[in-house]
């Protein structure tokens, strides 16, 4: 596209000429998780933030913040889901798909319910070894309505540039609030229960069996597949516009809101200082860089090199027994640490890693 034709089809999109991508990480930059998830079998967030993948019964992966970028565009990382344990016989439940989840007040903007609902452009860079037509559900939350497409990946081992355009719905006005209103999907498995229905291509109530008709590749029956994806935008029009490439600080800001990690790159360096509240129990308050969507419903402690995240005491770190939730806010978090016994009350103790470990905070959609 030409520079005036970009700008064109901005003014008459009205978009801005920054923070028009309404996708969260679409270049895979932040992967606060790790850069590389083995052994993922079961739908869940793995490696880069903000994209989830969910099913059933879809084989066994890894899943990592890839090098392998289409050549020119700009981009650092892909994400890679590579097969390691293949499903070779699709049952008709059977599904694997990556989405990511968009608060409703966060696409207010699509005017959605309305007389003047706007229109909505996906682009995208896909490279497959297995090509073939793929699924693509663009799935309203709140009203249960969707809308489908498929695109096809046409040369192995290519990365591909893909566009799909939704016009506007005019029915379903999405909730101006933090829970999740839509869901880009992307299909990378359909057994027949997604597959057997006709092909829903205009707006309409969400049925199952039209979610992914056309969808002909099963990604996970080999162990030689892989799927690589970057560069995934969403914005208002029906034109795409050159990807908006923001910057590391800004990309990780917006992914705290769902996710936040606490880790430390040394083992001397604390996370904080706990008080003990009596000889078992301490309490650590965690203040997050932004405030999260809402209260961190759960935790995920990730041992370190040394053992579990421990307290020093006497010249040797102790480990923990459990770690917990005290109390939950949005702007900061109180952890309740135990131990045994051998705490003195109302005393201050430094919270160590004891290695590599982690804490993550998550209130994702």
């Amino acid at each position: 596209m030409s520079k005036a034709a970009e700008l064109a089809a901005l003014i008459g999109s009205q978009s801005a000429l920054s923070n028009r991508n309404l996708v969260i990480n679409g270049a895979m930059q932040v992967a606060q998780r790790g850069t590389s998830v083995s052994s993922f079998s079961s739908e869940g967030y793995a490696s880069l933030d903000r994209w989830k993948l969910i099913g059933a019964n879809f084989g066994t992966w890894t899943v990592s913040q890839s090098t392998d970028v289409p050549s020119g565009q700009g981009f650092g990382f892909s994400m890679k889901l590579d097969c390691t344990s293949a499903d070779t016989s699709i049952g008709a439940s059977d599904s694997l798909r990556l989405r990511q989840g968009i608060e409703g007040q966060n696409v207010q903007s699509l005017a959605k319910g309305t007389s003047g609902a706007k229109s909505v452009t996906f682009s995208f860079w896909v490279k497959s070894n297995k090509t073939g037509t793929y699924g693509f559900e663009f799935r309203d939350q709140d009203n249960t309505r969707h809308n489908c497409r498929t695109y096809t990946i046409d040369s192995a081992n290519t990365w591909e540039k893909k566009t799909l355009t939704f016009p506007g719905d005019t029915s379903g006005a999405l909730d101006n609030d933090n829970a999740m209103s839509l869901q880009p999907q992307w299909f990378l498995i359909a057994g027949s229960n997604l597959t057997s229905g006709s092909a829903q291509t205009t707006w309409g109530s969400a049925v199952a069996a039209n979610r992914a008709v056309g969808h002909n590749v099963n990604i996970a029956d080999s162990t030689d597949n892989e799927w690589y994806i970057c560069g995934v935008q969403m914005e208002l029009g029906e034109q795409a516009t050159s990807f908006e490439h923001r910057s590391v600080a800004d990309e990780l800001a917006k992914c705290q809101r769902y996710y936040y990690k606490l880790k430390s790159s040394s083992a001397n360096n604390f996370f904080g200082y706990a008080m003990a509240a009596n000889t078992t129990a301490m309490y650590l308050a965690v203040p997050f860089p932004v405030e999260m969507r809402s209260n961190p419903t759960s935790i995920d402690v990730t041992a370190g090199s040394s053992g579990n995240i421990g307290y020093w005491l006497g010249g040797a770190v102790t480990a923990f027994t459990s770690i917990g939730i005290s109390e939950s806010g949005p702007s900061m978090t109180t952890l309740v640490m135990q131990v045994s016994s051998g705490l003195s009350g109302e005393k201050m103790y430094g919270v160590l890693p004891n290695g590599s470990g982690s804490i993550g905070f998550s209130s994702e959609l």
